[in-house]
């Protein structure tokens, strides 16, 4: 039992004390692989960005319907909905012109964030088919201005697609 035979001892250290030992490095990868092979990392990685793409697209969608409430009231302001018959003729006229600016605003909100929606939307599905890697790098510039959530993907998505092999890897689906 008290035998030390069992017990395994490190190796020597061909190394004289003053000698510097080369730092530890990651395994390489077989001499014949290409470099642009992409990892099951980046794989999960553009999984994760189409998923991120999709529930963008579904919050933009969403957020962009807010502004419908206003359309009402300046179609309502415009067609005389409010203030009835009492209200003198230079008032509904002011009435009628802030009513079209309710339109046309409400309107550019709603169809800018809907078109938003449908890039995302457009993105993630290129995403997984890797193709249109300029046109996912533009709509993630795009996202970057909507904070927080479009800022954080914007950005994860110009990492993992700026990846040398990932980008080589939408160039051959191309």
């Amino acid at each position: 039992m008290d035998d030390p035979s069992h017990l395994v001892t490190p190796p020597e250290s061909p190394s004289s004390p003053g000698q510097i030992q080369p730092p530890n490095l990651p395994p390489q990868p077989p001499a014949g692989l290409p470099q642009y092979v992409v990892s099951d990392q980046d794989t999960e990685h553009l999984r994760m960005l189409s998923i991120g793409h999709y529930i963008l697209a579904g919050i933009t969608a969403l957020f962009a319907c807010f502004p419908i409430i206003h359309l009402f009231m300046g179609a309502a302001m415009m067609t005389g909905g409010f203030g009835g018959s009492s209200v003198p003729a230079h008032e509904k006229q002011m009435m009628q012109m802030m009513g079209g600016i309710f339109v046309g605003i409400a309107s550019l909100i709603i169809l800018s964030g809907w078109a938003l929606a449908v890039m995302n939307f457009v993105v993630a599905r290129r995403i997984v088919r890797r193709e249109s890697r300029t046109l996912c790098m533009v709509v993630s510039g795009i996202n970057c201005l909507n904070m927080p959530l479009g800022t954080v993907l914007g950005v994860f998505t110009f990492v993992v697609l700026g990846r040398p092999q990932v980008a080589k890897s939408f160039d051959d689906h191309s």
